[in-house]
């Protein structure tokens, strides 16, 4: 039997975790080339960033629109380091402080401190095998 004044459980919506994919990066030897390659058989339109931005719309909340940043990075670039690897992820986050403490809190590396813009929030993690992750709470 269902009661209605049950104690619902805590919503996921004050849970510090990750909501979605918020952007891919990866190496490319030529970047405008790869972007050319893209456009010209994939169709991809780049923005004034060198990205390609999707957007899609939360199935829970249908007025919200996530955008999703797909962009080149020229082969060893900085941006990615210290990791090694030649791809960073980057992931949509709700509640970023709490998110970076329950990190610290696992021992995960945490690289730098959350540095707030006018389009959101960020910090860059390390994964267990080397991967830099870069979180993102949009504004």
């Amino acid at each position: 039997m269902n009661n209605q004044n049950e104690s619902k459980p805590a919503s996921d919506a004050m849970e510090a975790k990750v909501t979605g994919i918020g952007g891919i990066f990866f190496y490319a030897d030529n970047t405008q080339e790869a972007k050319d390659w893209y456009s010209k058989n994939l169709g991809l339109e780049f923005n004034a960033w060198g990205g390609c931005g999707f957007e899609s719309r939360d199935l829970q909340q249908p007025d919200r629109i996530h955008n999703l940043q797909w962009c080149t990075f020229k082969s060893a670039d900085a941006y990615f380091a210290p990791s090694q690897k030649p791809f960073m992820i980057n992931y949509r986050v709700q509640h970023i402080e709490a998110l970076v403490e329950k990190l610290r809190a696992n021992g995960v590396s945490i690289l730098d401190d959350i540095a707030t813009y006018d389009y959101g929030k960020f910090v860059h993690i390390m994964d267990h095998e080397g991967n830099k992750i870069e979180l993102w709470e949009p504004a």
